[in-house]
């Protein structure tokens, strides 16, 4: 049974930075991807990436901003968000996966973290 906790979220200005975080508990997780839902709206993919961490995908509306990345060694992934704007708020969630394909689907991920607020104040 996997588990996965996300922190890093908050309040943060516009043109600003946050760092998200998710730990991974449990067995070995291998594609892993961020996904948010803003008020109202559906959930979709903000990244994603593969086991080895040199396959990435990104949404168009955060390329160039945001960058995800893993640590294997503490079964962990991150997302560096940068230049931050009012529309990137919204609860982000961490997925994982045991399967290896990277996909930005959400019905490709089996685990799901508890969601973090992130609120990007103009």
């Amino acid at each position: 049974q996997v588990q996965l906790v996300e922190s890093g979220g908050g309040l943060v200005q516009a043109g600003g930075s946050l760092r998200l975080s998710c730990a991974a508990s449990g067995r070995t997780t291998r594609r892993m991807a961020w996904f948010r839902q803003a008020p109202g709206k559906e959930r979709h993919a903000v990244a994603a990436i593969t086991w080895s961490g040199q396959i990435t995908d990104y949404a168009d509306s955060v390329k160039g901003r945001f960058t995800i990345s893993r640590d294997n060694a503490k079964n962990a992934v991150y997302l560096q968000m940068n230049s931050l704007k009012p529309e990137d708020t919204a609860v982000y969630y961490c997925a994982a996966s045991i399967f290896s394909i990277l996909s930005t689907m959400q019905n490709d991920y089996e685990v799901w973290g508890q969601g973090t607020q992130v609120t990007v104040s103009s």
